[in-house]
Formats: C-alpha cells, structure tokens, sequence
C-alpha cells in the first residue's frame, strides 16, 4: 500500500485522461517507502508496455529464486492479456514482488480509478 504522501505526490503528477504507472519498493524493516519510478501513459497498452519493463528492472536485480516469479509474469501472454482487460475497464492492476527484504509493488491505474 502506498504511503499518504507518495499518492498525493502521484496524484498530483497524474492527468486524468492518463493511465498512471508507478513502482514502489517497501523495505521491510523500514518504515517508508522508496519511489522506483512513475510514468503517464496514454493507453492500456503503453501502460502495460510501462510494467513490463519495471518488472524486467526490479527482476534483473533479484536474486534467482526471488526473480523466478516476475520471469514468469514477463512470459506469461494469458495475464497480459488480462491486465489489459483489467485496464480497458477501468479496474487498476497490480504486481507484487519480494525477496527476503523487501516487497516490490508495481501498478498501473486507469483513468478516473480511486487511488
């Protein structure tokens, strides 16, 4: 869940004709939050095209075992094609990833979806 502060920030930053994308990291024994990174995108596509390359980021970065499961999300046509369904009709989408130190949250929301 993001923190109050990072989705007004996000807010602000959104248009709302605009699919919003960010990526957050949650340290686990921290109590904030680390912004990986945010984009507007235009369309589900571009904002689907947006998530796979953040998770191919946090992914590259894993240990082995702990990247196996976004390995498998970059691969799998079935759940893309769902996000894109997701996104077409007006529901957010999310991914989660973790290793042993951290939990990796990755989300594209459609216009006009409460944060």
């Amino acid at each position: 869940m993001l923190t109050p502060t990072a989705t007004e920030d996000l807010a602000a930053e959104g248009q709302s004709s605009s699919y919003r994308c960010w990526a957050v990291a949650y340290p686990v024994h921290e109590n904030h939050s680390i912004l990986l990174g945010s984009h507007n995108a235009a369309s589900p596509r571009l904002a689907l095209r947006w998530l796979r390359e953040r998770t191919r980021n946090v992914t590259d970065q894993l240990d082995t075992a702990y990247a196996q499961p976004g390995r498998h999300w970059l691969t799998d046509e079935p759940e893309h094609e769902r996000a894109l369904s997701y996104l077409t009709t007006g529901t957010a989408y999310q991914l989660t990833l973790h290793d042993e130190s951290t939990r990796y949250v990755i989300v594209a929301y459609p216009p006009g979806a409460i944060t």
